[in-house]
């Protein structure tokens, strides 16, 4: 009887860790016309599974406001970044040239509209900046920072 009840809890413990490893982060971040997300600051652990949904909350046409996320690599300058998407509009505003610096990105959202990503946070701890490259957006203030840190 004892050793069924341990085996029952080893089980039992084995079955959390696993569904604990495989849990991911859900995020809901909104835009609007204010040009800011609704979330600024964002914490994960590192190499933590996190689900970003965008939703536009805007009623301007798409031409005029429309929005996503992009989270660039540690150290990539968001001034270049944005720079070179201004001239990706074919692209929904996402550099194919610049790639390699982001670690994720929704695509362009119209208002009305949702999109979502998921990925895995960067292993190295540090803060990693999201920007959003519609043109004007990023220098007005369209952006934030996810915290990644040991102990979230």
């Amino acid at each position: 009887m004892q050793f069924r009840l341990r085996h029952c809890l080893a089980l039992t413990t084995l079955a959390l860790v696993a569904a604990t490893a495989h849990a991911e982060q859900q995020i809901t971040l909104v835009g609007q016309n204010d040009l800011r997300y609704s979330k600024s600051q964002l914490t994960a652990a590192p190499g933590e599974r996190i689900r970003i949904k965008l939703i536009n909350k805007s009623h301007l046409p798409a031409s005029a406001m429309s929005h996503n996320w992009v989270l660039l690599k540690h150290g990539t300058d968001a001034d270049a970044f944005d720079h070179a998407a201004q001239s990706a509009s074919g692209n929904g505003y996402f550099p194919k040239s610049r790639a390699d610096q982001a670690i994720a990105h929704t695509d362009m959202v119209a208002g009305g509209k949702q999109d979502t990503v998921t990925f895995t946070a960067p292993k190295k701890p540090g803060d990693y900046e999201y920007i959003c490259t519609f043109p004007g957006h990023f220098r007005a203030g369209m952006k934030g920072t996810l915290h990644v840190r040991a102990n979230p």
